[in-house]
């Protein structure tokens, strides 16, 4: 793994900034410093093509860091004060940038593709959400254990489990506002105790608390029920803010299981986070934006409004186009790219008039957003 470390350096110019953020650095430190580790967002997909590497790559990380630095926003912020940050000024991502770790990356003539970590300077993003009036939330909470259970009609297949417990490992679990340590299903525990805590019995989780040792622990249970169409994931256990159960249904990919339980961890995840916020945050943090500060259940959403959408594109600059017009669009919000390839992406969202609304929208903006197989394709037409 290849990284880079520095420390408040002006941005020249986007070039020699990119270059140095890429430069070798063998054996340097984490990038994140003690109790500034939410500011860093990991494993972030990056591509752009150009007329040469160099410019690629270039294109590739400036439009990585203005992403990166949006979702790292949407992690401080409550939901309830989104909407509040498209109001943010333009900004320079590359001056609140304190470093870049490379953990994998390709290229050709005229593409770049990598996987990156982004480390932002924590008193210059503070200083920006202060300027501007918005609450945010900065205070990890204590690590939490989380037992991913597949669960399917029929015998139990251990590829569809490691695929679960993989999209897992996949999201940013470290630098979460609610870091997150996964293990697996300890031998000892009966089936009927996972049953009964699917099942909302709230005095189960002494079972689990026991075998594991820990208070703070979640299954996260998937279920595949292929007649309907659906993943059912069941979140239930005890985080720091309390003893909860919450159900959901995600509707299933037909050809690519793992794209919905990709979405499904996401949003549990986010879930989780929004749980802490809202009960961090304070109500004269709350007040500085004009509105009532959070409940424990105002800063997340249960509601319908969640998508996951395959975005086709013919190349970087198509995508490009695409991006700015869905971002723009009055409505969207937790807009995230999950997935990012030389012709698709895969982009999660959150429309709270649902997906034909969506849709209706989108087609006055010139683009158009189709269900096919039971799976939302976008693209221009």
């Amino acid at each position: 793994m290849r990284e880079t470390k520095t420390r408040n350096a002006p941005v020249a110019s986007v070039g020699l900034a990119l270059a140095a953020a890429l430069s070798l650095a063998a054996g340097t430190p984490d990038l994140a410093w003690a109790g500034d580790e939410v500011f860093t967002v990991a494993n972030y997909p990056v591509e752009a093509r150009a007329e040469n590497a160099v410019a690629a790559k270039d294109r590739a990380l400036a439009d990585g860091q203005r992403a990166a630095l949006r979702s790292l926003l949407k992690r401080l912020v409550p939901v309830t004060a989104h909407q509040r940050l498209r109001r943010l000024p333009p900004m320079k991502a590359g001056d609140l940038i304190e470093g870049v770790r490379v953990r994998s990356e390709r290229n050709s003539a005229t593409d770049y593709i990598a996987s990156l970590d982004f480390a932002f300077q924590s008193k210059g993003v503070r200083d920006l959400l202060r300027r501007e009036g918005l609450p945010f939330i900065d205070e990890q909470a204590p690590t939490l254990t989380v037992v991913p259970i597949w669960r399917a009609s029929g015998a139990r297949g251990s590829k569809e489990e490691a695929a679960w417990t993989n999209v897992w490992k996949g999201l940013d679990l470290d630098h979460a506002l609610t870091p997150v340590k996964l293990e697996a299903l300890k031998s000892g525990i009966a089936p009927g105790t996972v049953e009964a805590l699917a099942g909302g019995d709230g005095a189960a989780i002494r079972s689990l608390v026991a075998a594991y040792g820990r208070e703070l622990i979640l299954l996260a249970v998937a279920e595949e029920d292929t007649a309907a169409g659906r993943l059912h994931v069941t979140l239930v256990g005890r985080d720091a803010v309390g003893a909860f159960i919450l159900k959901r249904a995600y509707r299933l990919d037909p050809v690519d299981a793992g794209y919905t339980s990709e979405l499904a961890a996401v949003v549990s995840l986010g879930i989780l986070e929004g749980r802490w916020k809202a009960i961090r945050v304070s109500n004269s943090a709350s007040s500085g934006g004009g509105g009532p500060a959070a409940g424990p259940g105002a800063s997340y959403s249960l509601g319908g409004g969640d998508m996951l959408i395959a975005v086709e594109f013919q190349g970087m600059s198509e995508w490009q186009d695409i991006s700015r017009r869905l971002s723009s669009l009055p409505g969207v919000e937790e807009l995230e790219v999950a997935g990012l390839s030389a012709r698709g992406a895969r982009v999660t969202l959150r429309y709270a008039e649902g997906p034909e609304r969506l849709a209706d929208a989108l087609a006055e903006q010139g683009l158009s957003l189709r269900s096919s197989g039971g799976n939302w394709v976008l693209r221009i037409p």
